[in-house]
Formats: C-alpha cells, sequence, structure tokens
C-alpha cells in the first residue's frame, strides 16, 4: 500500500512581497492509522525462532525500557538502540530569552524527544510508494477583494467560522489562512468569540453583511 499525502505551502518569509515569486510546497503524510504492540509482537514471533511467550517477555519489559532511557536523557545524553536508531532531548524557553533576562536556566525546559534512525531502519523501509492525495487545494493565490467576496457569501449562511473554514474555503494552506485570518482582524474585519486554543471567528459589525453584534456558545 502507498502511503498517502498532501500538498501545503511552505510559510513565506515575512521580507517576501506577495506575489514576488510562486510559493513553494511541501509533501505532507496522511497517517493510515498506527500499530500497536499486539500487532507488533505476533509480527515479530512469525519472524523468529522466539516462542509468543518469549516476544511478549521482551515487550513487556518496555516499561523498563522507557524508565532506564528516561534517566539517560536526563543526563544530556543520546540514547542509541542498534538498528533503530538516536533519541535525544531538545530544548525550548517557557518565554522569550534575551541577553538581559535574569535567572535564565530558570526559563528552560524540555521541549521533545527526538529521534534520528539507523540506516538499517531506513532500509528496512524498501522502495518508497507514494500516492497523492485526490481534491487537493487549490493554490492560486485570492486577491484581499476576492477573499472579503467569498467572507460575505459565507457569512450569509454561517453564523460563525473556524480555520478550517477559511482554509478550505479560500483554497489556501493552513499557514496561509492564517497569515490572512490575522490580516483581517487587525483590519477590524473579523474578531474571535472563542478562546484562544479554539478561536471561532465572525464579522465584525459593519462587515461581511453582519449589522449587530454576534453572541456565539463555544461549550
Amino acid at each position: 500500500m502507498a502511503i498517502l499525502f498532501d500538498w501545503y505551502e511552505d510559510p513565506k518569509p515575512s521580507d517576501k512581497q506577495q506575489g514576488e515569486n510562486e510559493n513553494t510546497l511541501h509533501p505532507r503524510i496522511k497517517y493510515n492509522g498506527s500499530t500497536g504492540t499486539d500487532v507488533l509482537r505476533r509480527r515479530i514471533q512469525e519472524r523468529c525462532s522466539l516462542t509468543e511467550t518469549d516476544v511478549s517477555a521482551v515487550l513487556d519489559a518496555r516499561g523498563a525500557l522507557s524508565h532506564i532511557m528516561g534517566q539517560e536523557l536526563a543526563e544530556g545524553r543520546q540514547v542509541h538502540l542498534d538498528g533503530i536508531g538516536y533519541f535525544h532531548p531538545c530544548l525550548t524557553t517557557t518565554e522569550p530569552v534575551t541577553i538581559g533576562t535574569k535567572r535564565k536556566a530558570t526559563k528552560v525546559k524540555l521541549k521533545a524527544i527526538q529521534f534520528r534512525a539507523d540506516q538499517t531502519l531506513k532500509n528496512e523501509f524498501g522502495v518508497l510508494k507514494v500516492k497523492s492525495l485526490k481534491g487537493g487545494l487549490d493554490f492560486t493565490q485570492l486577491t484581499n477583494e476576492e477573499i472579503d467576496l467569498q467572507l460575505t457569501k459565507y457569512f450569509r449562511t454561517h453564523p460563525f467560522m473556524r480555520r478550517y473554514d477559511f482554509q478550505y474555503l479560500c483554497g489556501m494552506a493552513r499557514s496561509t489562512a492564517m497569515r490572512h485570518i490575522r490580516r483581517l482582524r487587525d483590519e477590524g474585519k473579523l474578531k474571535n468569540m472563542g478562546g484562544a486554543m479554539q478561536p471561532i471567528y465572525v464579522p465584525e459589525s459593519g462587515y461581511y453583511g453582519n449589522n449587530e453584534e454576534i453572541s456565539v456558545k463555544t461549550e
């Protein structure tokens, strides 16, 4: 079975003028579910002389493996599993830090545990088979006036809009849609009636056919 993917626009640098050059795209995987421990246990047993009980014993020790790996990573060391790859911690800050920030060390936290595959694992990947999803986005850039027209039509039949509604309405990648939403908010055309993590956008009074305040329940 092929890996399913779709195309997304690369973020445009802030110093790049709109329409200056054609935007570049990157492929993004649409994951085909996940494989759990039970499936791995069965498939490992099928490929070796170990009994299912032996394989289960090894996999059931993953709690100890996770604990030991966590201790080693916490000491700032990479952890290498032969044939699998390297695990290593990645740091970030809890807030913006400058040269003048006091107690800089207290602003550091764990961002993620990153993974770099061994060549052995990459070789097991085999020949790459991919398939582009149909019905992908049309990356033709709309003008600001065309976006306003699309929003006017949309809000005739919808009381509010989410980011992905805007994205598909205007045929944009996520990063481009967010950039335009920020612009429309700065221009006083849209406002967020939801929360920071779950924004719900409605037109400001006087825009997109709405001439009165709108109340949206976010429950």
